[in-house]
């Protein structure tokens, strides 16, 4: 995968040359390109904002410096793009865009910065997606959240490909609980079902309590998935039991 960030900070993101990030880069499973859009600028100033027309507070990103930018990430990296765009008024990021974004062989990503951008902008993008209902000072945390969250269901980035898929939301619930050595610590015990070497009767507790997990903290996960008639069933003893 070819991933491609615009942005005036690019040293903001040498933390993906970290931790799992950037031992994928290593291993050649995705290839990470941050373009400084300013280098792309024509005016003396070297500005990449400048006063909306109509009259306004704050400054808006031009349209200029990001167009010719494009066209550079073009010549070096010829093909179809997924081209997003991180905005406030945009989609929800979530897992399913996660999953979504991972299928695809070339990403770009623009980061914004002020009060927001020339609309033209937006002629070059295909997806405008935010990470929640509040403003950062530009997109550069929200894009290396998304590529975290997305290179993890690139196969060969987690170490154990089940991973991905157990995790919070994957299935569109709350991730169940989990231990690890010590059994007893200061009186807190495991579970016993945990250490009973039943895999059915494991599975049926992480499936549980998964579920009583989202009903106390996500119950509004609960209207958006679909439950299978073992989901339904355990969801029905956890409601009997509280």
């Amino acid at each position: 995968m070819d991933i491609t960030v615009l942005s005036i900070f690019p040293k903001m993101f040498q933390a993906l040359n970290e931790s799992l990030i950037g031992k994928a880069q290593e291993k050649g499973l995705v290839n990470l390109d941050v373009v400084d859009f300013r280098d792309f600028t024509t005016n003396k100033q070297n500005h990449v904002d400048d006063s909306p027309y109509g009259g306004g507070a704050g400054m808006l990103l031009q349209a200029q410096p990001i167009y010719d930018a494009m066209d550079y990430v073009e010549q070096k990296r010829p093909g179809k793009k997924r081209v997003v765009l991180l905005d406030p008024a945009g989609k929800t990021f979530n897992t399913k865009i996660a999953r979504d974004f991972a299928k695809e062989d070339q990403l770009v990503f623009i980061c914004g910065h002020y009060e927001g951008f020339d609309e033209r902008i937006k002629d070059l993008v295909t997806d405008e997606v935010s990470i929640g209902d509040y403003i950062l000072t530009g997109g550069e945390l929200p894009t290396m959240n998304m590529i975290d969250a997305t290179l993890r269901f690139v196969p060969g980035v987690l170490g154990n490909a089940v991973s991905a898929e157990d995790e919070s939301f994957s299935n569109g619930l709350l991730e169940y609980p989990q231990y690890s050595r010590p059994a007893d610590f200061r009186g807190k015990k495991v579970p016993e079902v945990l250490i009973s070497g039943d895999h059915e009767k494991i599975r049926l507790w992480r499936l549980k309590e998964s579920l009583r997990k989202t009903l106390e903290r996500r119950p509004d996960l609960l209207n958006t998935v679909e439950l299978n008639d073992e989901e339904k069933k355990l969801l029905r003893e956890i409601r009997s039991e509280n």
